[in-house]
């Protein structure tokens, strides 16, 4: 039996070189990872020079409290409105539920091309201003934006605030209009609770209310800067080499007394970091890389995670506190309010507005 030729090679031919495999691409930066404008920069700075002075010193008594108050809201009377949204104001004294059940008021915020009828979702956004100051009329330019990149309506309680009415009470209202959104037909898988500073503490501890009371769970939340310690332990250490331009954590610890009032720091729902987790909805966190409250999130998201959550949290870089907020002016800011919608619409599990859905 013969054996098979041998494969020869023709005479003064080289065989071509093996090429090598092309390095890959650099990966493209995260947008929170980008250095900042030279817009946010110059607002940083603006900021610091004529508003962090002030807060560093703002007095932890009732009475500038409450000057502080009146000249914030006269203030948010200022702001332009968005032109893509309706805001509606609603009060419900929900006496079906008995007298010891506190009413529902505040603003519903409604995206003008949203369709009649029971709302597929909804967001629930609790203002920030340290549990003492701000408005849902303060906060439009974010619950504005919401409404209308995610499409869903966003109800704006307005909640009791210190020193009036300390911790539980504000808590009792962000439960009460939780209830409120349910009552009224819309699923609890398409709503997302969201808040900023002490609206993202709030929010957080609404959250962790509704898994150890056993409400439904909503779809997701969203926290912008949020005051995770009102001991401010964490914020008064980074205080020492931070340069926030606009947040005082010496400030805040002031407030936080008033926050708490006679109770004192005891009440387990303030205390986010030894929160059950376990069972929590997705959580995204964006926090400001120049902030004093940035070690409280990252403390919180991982809190969340050794808990097995799901927690995605985006340090910002270079930003300040709750930068959403000028979301008309920076483009980080912009760039962010997207980010936040592209979860909201994750987690219900809704289409971007203009898109159909998908049967």
């Amino acid at each position: 039996m013969n054996a098979p030729p041998r494969p020869t090679r023709s005479a003064g031919v080289t065989p071509l070189p093996t090429a090598a495999p092309r390095p890959a691409a650099p990966a493209k930066p995260a947008p929170y990872e980008l250095r900042p404008t030279r817009r946010s920069r110059v607002i940083a700075g603006v900021l610091r020079l004529g508003m962090y002075p002030v807060i560093h010193h703002v007095p932890g008594h009732a009475m500038s409290l409450r000057t502080a108050r009146t000249t914030v809201d006269a203030a948010a009377m200022l702001l332009p409105g968005d032109g893509r949204v309706r805001v509606r104001r609603i009060h419900d004294p929900r006496v079906e539920d008995g007298p010891d059940r506190p009413a529902v008021a505040g603003e519903w915020v409604v995206p003008r091309e949203a369709p009649d009828g029971r709302p597929p979702g909804a967001i629930l956004y609790l203002h920030g201003g340290g549990y003492v100051v701000c408005s849902p009329r303060t906060h439009r330019p974010i619950t504005s934006r919401l409404a209308a990149d995610t499409g869903l309506p966003v109800l704006v309680p307005h909640y009791r605030l210190a020193p009036e009415h300390p911790f539980p009470a504000p808590l009792e209202d962000a439960v009460a209009a939780y209830e409120w959104l349910l009552r009224r037909g819309v699923p609890a898988s398409g709503i997302v609770l969201a808040g900023d500073s002490a609206g993202g503490h709030l929010a957080a501890a609404l959250t962790a209310e509704i898994v150890r009371t056993g409400l439904p769970n909503p779809a997701g939340t969203v926290l912008f800067s949020p005051w995770v310690d009102l001991t401010c332990e964490l914020s008064v250490r980074e205080q020492l080499t931070a340069r926030d331009p606009y947040i005082s954590a010496t400030a805040a610890r002031r407030v936080a007394r008033l926050v708490v009032g006679s109770a004192g720091f005891d009440d387990p729902r303030l205390a986010l970091l030894a929160a059950p987790w376990t069972g929590a909805p997705p959580v995204l966190i964006q926090v400001g890389g120049a902030e004093v409250l940035r070690p409280e999130a990252e403390a919180l998201a991982r809190a969340i995670g050794d808990a097995g959550g799901s927690c995605e949290i985006q340090v910002w870089n270079g930003q300040m506190h709750v930068f959403q907020i000028l979301n008309r002016l920076t483009p980080e800011a912009s760039t962010a309010m997207r980010e936040t919608a592209r979860f909201v619409r994750a987690v219900t599990a809704t289409p971007a507005p203009g898109e159909a859905a998908v049967a």
